[in-house]
């Protein structure tokens, strides 16, 4: 496996922006484009990368580069085995209405935390940003972007997607936070990992 600060640059890279051939990978390590493919063969050597070919508008395919389901395994997953296991010895117990209670008070407490913290926000905008703060200080890698139609609540990384993957209400429930958190605003995802999107990432727009 390899190591070092250039190894770990390209794999956060890779995971925060998603896809990106071996010049962009090189513009932002200043560094040859011959020695980001280097280091990305030796990545993709380890079955941490991957490539695929992307027509563009003029001239041949470019050669992108993106993580393997090994290389996501990188990044924090939250104990995402025993969070399995614990979906489904819920279900075998109590059936299905028994994991959606589960659900739910875990949505009234996250509901319940994130509120108190925006107590003091005057703004949407201050509330995007205190709740992308939680959010990575929770392991989600979230960062906040804007364009001309508005805010982009992003996450970069799910720390439970095996257990959202397993019961996609962990994934209705965040998305019902978010919207309960900020009332003023017009909130839904445009992007969902699970449906093999690099991140998630919510649009909020004022009502």
């Amino acid at each position: 496996m390899m190591k070092g600060a250039s190894v770990d640059r390209i794999l956060h890279i890779l995971k925060t922006q998603g896809p990106q051939t071996a010049q962009q990978i090189a513009k932002q390590l200043s560094m040859t484009s011959m020695g980001a493919r280097q280091h990305l063969q030796a990545l993709e050597q380890d079955g941490m990368i991957s490539t695929f070919d992307r027509a563009e508008k003029r001239g041949r395919p470019s050669r992108f580069w993106q993580l393997t389901q090994q290389g996501h395994a990188r990044f924090p997953d939250r104990h995402s085995d025993l969070s399995i296991q614990l979906i489904q010895n819920i279900k075998a117990t109590f059936g299905e209405s028994g994991l959606s209670q589960v659900i739910q008070n875990r949505e009234k407490q996250q509901l319940s935390q994130y509120q108190a913290a925006l107590e003091n926000c005057q703004s949407i905008d201050e509330k995007v940003q205190c709740l992308a703060k939680m959010r990575a200080d929770e392991g989600y890698m979230a960062e906040v972007l804007s364009d001309e139609s508005g805010l982009l609540l992003v996450e970069h990384h799910c720390p439970i997607c095996d257990a959202a993957t397993a019961c996609q209400n962990f994934c209705r429930s965040e998305l019902s936070v978010f919207q309960a958190c900020l009332p003023e605003a017009n909130v839904s995802r445009v992007d969902h990992i699970i449906n093999e999107d690099h991140r998630c990432s919510y649009r909020i727009t004022k009502k």
